[in-house]
């Protein structure tokens, strides 16, 4: 028999990733099932910015927030919200501390990358009717061929009317698809650059083929799907002009993993971090600085817009807060407001996949199942367009984590000259406030189907509600 190697006393010294199921007792694992369960709920229904929001405000009113423009005054303990044009959302519990000592904000994108109809979709070829798309944000083009696709938004008629329209999530329903070409018959696009193989022209939606009865009509698939919309829905050709319409993966979210450690799902770039922090925010009561949920739009085409990072939604927000909590409010109070305020941005980050492994740099590279991640910068070509947090501010968050049993880690965006990444870290920080990445790891990233694991959901919760009361 060997005798064991004691350990050197300078081993203590070095910096280990953990698996955070290693540091759950069976209660919290199951705690972490059923946190995860709820998640998978909330990203079925919520596949889209105006859907994020909208779930988002009946849960705010079932747990006490009201609208902030009923409230003329405000008090610690106040809960509060408000939407901007149905897309992007504020949400804050009032601490016990003067808002000129600043606040903690947690700042999420509720938009994820998905293909949008054109103004003028619909169109019939070869007696098929389809709709044109356009994508959104940073797709693979491939992966949108041959899935289910369903139908998600708004439809505003000439008369100012909306109309909802969401088509393939209930039990009966249809799905729409983008037919790929068949194995036999693709010498030549299997010979292009998975970039090329698939223009972005071609990602027609097929909606229809049984035409309209009179061989004589011109365009009767076409006209087909126009009496059946305008029967369904109201609507006529023109309307279209007018509206939102998405397509998103028509599946559930689900559990992947025999041992069901993984939630498997559409729209996980952003939404994981937009559900674990509204939950930490309704479990926070009295904070002693104000605890702040920005959900922004728009962040996958650069946060652009006047529902993106980039408008005055936040700051004009802060300034309505504000005025309603301190005496004598000028504007330089709210510029002392955002100077002295801590924000996580919370977004996403990549896991490492050893099935990629040469696209990482192992040593800083988070791994799914290690607890959230601390990204102190993001950007790519020299860490362009990254806040790249100060050295102080990470410790701080570090330190706030550990003391709550938060299990982290950190991570960055691939390989130095691989490519990478940008969040909305940099918007908030213009502010001249002090900011962190802090998110979840995925596989996947925004394709379809983006993996997470449960453990690492549960922990990026466990840590905004430790930012929230610390």
């Amino acid at each position: 028999m060997t005798a064991s190697k004691e350990q050197h006393p300078a081993s203590k010294l070095a910096y280990r990733r953990q698996n955070a199921w290693d540091c759950l007792g069976e209660a919290e694992k199951a705690g972490v099932m059923a946190f995860a369960g709820d998640y998978k709920k909330f990203l079925d229904a919520a596949k889209t910015e105006r859907e994020v929001i909208g779930v988002t405000v009946r849960h705010l009113n079932n747990v006490g927030f009201r609208p902030l423009n009923s409230m003329m005054k405000l008090k610690p303990g106040d809960r509060i919200y408000t939407v901007n044009r149905h897309k992007a959302l504020i949400a804050a519990v009032i601490g016990k501390r003067s808002l000129e000592y600043g606040l903690n904000a947690v700042g999420a994108h509720a938009d994820s990358p998905r293909l949008d109809l054109k103004p003028m979709p619909l169109f019939e070829d070869e007696e098929m009717a389809f709709f044109k798309t356009h994508y959104y944000g940073g797709i693979k083009k491939y992966q949108w061929l041959s899935i289910p696709l369903a139908l998600h938004g708004i439809v505003v008629k000439a008369n100012g009317d909306p109309v909802q329209v969401t088509v393939g999530e209930r039990q009966g329903d249809p799905v729409f698809t983008i037919p790929d070409l068949l194995p036999h018959l693709a010498k030549d696009q299997m010979d292009k650059k998975m970039a090329d193989a698939v223009p972005g022209e071609n990602l027609n939606i097929l909606v229809g083929g049984i035409p309209l009865p009179g061989s004589e009509l011109k365009k009767r698939f076409k006209l087909a799907i126009l009496e059946y919309m305008n029967r369904e829905y109201g609507i006529v050709e023109e309307d279209l002009i007018s509206a939102e319409l998405e397509l998103v993966p028509a599946w559930p979210a689900m559990d992947v993993g025999f041992d069901r450690s993984f939630v498997g799902g559409y729209g996980q770039d952003d939404r994981v971090c937009v559900y674990t922090a509204l939950r930490a925010l309704a479990e926070t009561s009295l904070p002693e600085r104000t605890a702040l949920v920005l959900l922004s739009d728009k962040e996958e085409i650069g946060s652009s817009g006047n529902t993106g990072m980039e408008s005055v939604f936040f700051t004009n927000t802060v300034r309505e807060i504000t005025a309603r909590c301190v005496s004598n409010y000028n504007e330089l109070t709210a510029r002392r407001v955002l100077v002295n305020s801590l924000a996580l941005s919370a977004d996403v980050n990549a896991g490492f996949d050893p099935n990629y492994g040469d696209v990482s740099e192992k040593m800083n590279t988070a791994r799914l199942g290690a607890g959230a991640v601390l990204t102190k910068y993001t950007g790519s070509r020299g860490k362009y367009e990254s806040n790249d947090a100060h050295a102080e501010v990470v410790a701080l968050v570090r330190k706030l984590f550990n003391e709550a049993g938060v299990i982290w880690q950190t991570g960055e965006l691939g390989k130095v000259d691989q490519g990478g990444g940008g969040t909305i870290a940099h918007l908030l920080a213009d502010h001249g406030m002090d900011v962190l990445d802090c998110g979840v790891a995925l596989l996947g990233m925004h394709s379809p189907f983006e993996v997470a694991s449960k453990a690492d959901i549960f922990m990026a919760y466990k840590g905004y509600k430790a930012f929230f009361s610390g």
